[in-house]
């Protein structure tokens, strides 16, 4: 998570699938391990790397990914990088592929909020596709596969515009700060330098049998 504070309410985001296949990771890691100090012994452990790689990418991954909703902004929690966007800089809210933030001049996507493939829409249910935000609803209230209540993209979405709405009913949004409000984006370099670290010695465990 990003170490940015976050003001009034917060509600986080994350995929109940992507926590699933984190455990399964560290499942696979953690088995993986005993199964080498059993059969060879503790001097076997010198070539767990691949399997420590497995679960530190089973963390970077599916474990850390969220969305963060607070009255501050938006932030992405995205494996290799924390984006966070002001709601003054927001300008529209897309769930195509993922959820992403469209600002004036970039737009952030969501590890955390993908979109469903094409049986997401297929289906869908009535009450998927009722009581969301008004915002949410395109031409003779039609809606997006990625925005239905019952996908990833369209809780987290959901969460957004609520607030999004809230704030620009209580006045507390001026309008036309978007060009000059800028996101805010932080690189996880301790994060890709393990994952180098890993890599390479995986690649040396692997090479050296």
């Amino acid at each position: 998570m990003s170490s940015a504070p976050h003001a009034g309410k917060v509600e986080i985001f994350q995929a109940r699938t992507n926590k699933w296949f984190a455990w399964l990771s560290w499942a696979v890691a953690g088995v993986g391990i005993v199964a080498m100090a059993v059969s060879a012994g503790p001097g076997a452990l010198a070539g767990i790397a691949p399997l420590v790689l497995i679960a530190f990418l089973g963390w970077q991954l599916f474990w850390l990914p969220a969305v963060v909703v607070s009255d501050a902004g938006i932030s992405l929690e995205n494996p290799f990088r924390s984006i966070t966007v002001p709601w003054a800089a927001l300008v529209h809210v897309d769930t195509r592929f993922a959820l992403t933030l469209v600002t004036a001049g970039k737009s952030y996507t969501s590890w955390a909020a993908p979109a469903p493939g094409i049986w997401g829409g297929r289906n869908a249910r009535p009450e998927d596709l009722q009581g969301l935000p008004a915002t949410t609803y395109g031409p003779a209230r039609s809606v997006r596969p990625g925005d239905l209540r019952s996908t990833d993209s369209g809780q987290a979405a959901r969460l957004v515009r609520e607030r999004w709405d809230e704030l620009a009913e209580s006045g507390q949004l001026a309008a036309g700060d978007a060009a000059v409000t800028p996101a805010a984006v932080t690189y996880r370099w301790r994060a890709m330098i393990v994952d180098v670290l890993l890599l390479a010695a995986s690649y040396w465990a692997v090479a050296g049998q």
